[in-house]
């Protein structure tokens, strides 16, 4: 057995763990029975970075959430996001900047920047909130994501003179952080750690909420979350309009799965023409995913899915061969016809760092080979061919042996494939 056949064993072992509710359980029993005979308190970590969007929503929210539980709350400013995390950072830094803008009015938060801070001002801010006691950070750090997020750096350098520590000393916090960050497998900013568990962002805070609840650490009588979107909406609408609501399903994503069902019921209850445009899974373009964010993926997912009883199934997609080779030929065919050369051109203006995963997509190398005259284009077609035949061949060996039990479903139509699917996990 190769290592790459032994590492792909552990993986799916481990995956399948994650998403398991038994297991969870087991692992939150555990998890409190070493704490308690360790005589631990019950500390939650929150990881807090300044230029983030999501951290200055659920800032907002942090003196209120401490003030409601019997806990040890412990901020730990963090830095820039783990790079295996994150595969095409500029588009996920401009997504952050409007998802927040999105959501933050049913939060009732004011949010409207378009751009992120300057350099020189997030020094600032995390200058401040390096010298901020445990127990101000929430007050402090509201009025320095304001002020850092509206720009003004008037109101940052007053509170310069009230809290500082040197740039030298800040940056070693958030490499300290990083280190913390790091050990307790998370990759991002705005995010709430306890005994084993993360919650990213507002929208995850109710769980450990619920969970800090169950063990009756809550100081009000009855569960209230600490900060519950404010959404209005009917529970069915009649129009003679439709509106269009497309929907991206990435048939290999734990979020696809816990979203079927509820996507479903929105077609059901109002009036809309739903538009289905499946996305290639990240695998497939050879996108690595690191499996500590796996881990976080697929035990979230899961976790979303118990709460609106949508246990995640095994959907396993049994292409037959013929099919799938001709499929690569045509995809490759396509690829050019489509001017390839020129998307490659574009992505090589990125300069992306050669630790991103994204320089290991097949064609990259194929296509910058061409474009040098190295090689011809009938050669750079079956170069591509050759690799994505590997590819598919070794996903399709570690299927055979991992993939036993799953729902195996193929059908040419999309339409048909993804009625099946619907079937199995509704």
């Amino acid at each position: 057995m190769n290592r790459r056949t032994a590492s792909a064993k552990v993986r799916n072992a481990v995956m399948n763990h994650f998403a398991s509710y038994e297991v969870f359980k087991e692992n939150r029993k555990k998890s409190e029975e070493a704490r308690s005979s360790e005589n631990r308190p019950h500390e939650i970590l929150y990881f807090h970075k300044v230029d983030d969007p999501y951290s200055h929503l659920t800032i907002q929210f942090i003196d209120r959430f401490r003030s409601s539980y019997n806990i040890q709350f412990k901020p730990i400013l963090v830095g820039e996001e783990n790079p295996e995390t994150v595969h095409e950072p500029s588009l996920y830094n401009i997504y952050c900047l409007e998802d927040v803008r999105r959501i933050a009015p049913y939060y009732d938060v004011s949010f409207s920047a378009h751009s992120y801070p300057s350099k020189d001002l997030t020094t600032k801010a995390n200058r401040i909130l390096s010298a901020v006691q445990e127990a101000n950070f929430g007050e402090v750090g509201k009025e320095v994501s304001a002020a850092l997020w509206s720009a003004d750096e008037a109101c940052l350098d007053a509170l310069l003179k009230e809290y500082s520590v040197s740039e030298k000393d800040a940056q070693q916090k958030i490499r300290d952080g990083n280190s913390i960050r790091d050990e307790k497998d998370y990759y991002f900013g705005s995010a709430f750690y306890y005994e084993n568990e993360l919650y990213w962002g507002v929208d995850r805070l109710h769980y450990l909420e619920r969970r800090l609840s169950e063990l009756k650490l809550g100081r009000a009588n009855e569960f209230t979350p600490t900060c519950k979107p404010r959404l209005v909406a009917p529970s069915t609408l009649s129009s003679s309009k439709q509106f269009k609501l497309t929907y991206y399903p990435s048939l290999n994503s734990p979020y696809t799965f816990v979203s079927t069902k509820r996507v479903r019921q929105l077609q059901e209850n109002y009036p809309i023409n739903l538009i289905t445009k499946p996305v290639l899974p990240m695998l497939m373009r050879m996108m690595t995913i690191p499996t500590f964010k796996a881990k976080y993926i697929i035990s979230d997912a899961a976790r979303e899915g118990r709460t609106h009883q949508h246990e995640i199934k095994k959907i396993y997609l049994n292409i037959p061969r013929e099919k799938l080779l001709k499929n690569i030929y045509l995809r490759t065919e396509k690829m050019f016809k489509d001017n390839c050369e020129k998307e490659v051109k574009k992505f090589n203006l990125l300069k992306l760092k050669k630790s991103y995963s994204g320089n290991k997509l097949i064609g990259i190398k194929e296509i910058n080979d061409f474009l040098k005259k190295t090689i011809s284009l009938d050669q750079c077609k079956n170069l591509i061919n050759i690799r994505t035949r590997q590819y598919a061949k070794r996903q399709n060996t570690w299927a055979r042996g991992h993939m036993k039990n799953w729902n195996k479903l193929y059908t040419e139509d999309s339409s048909d494939l993804l009625k099946k699917i619907l079937k199995v996990v509704s």
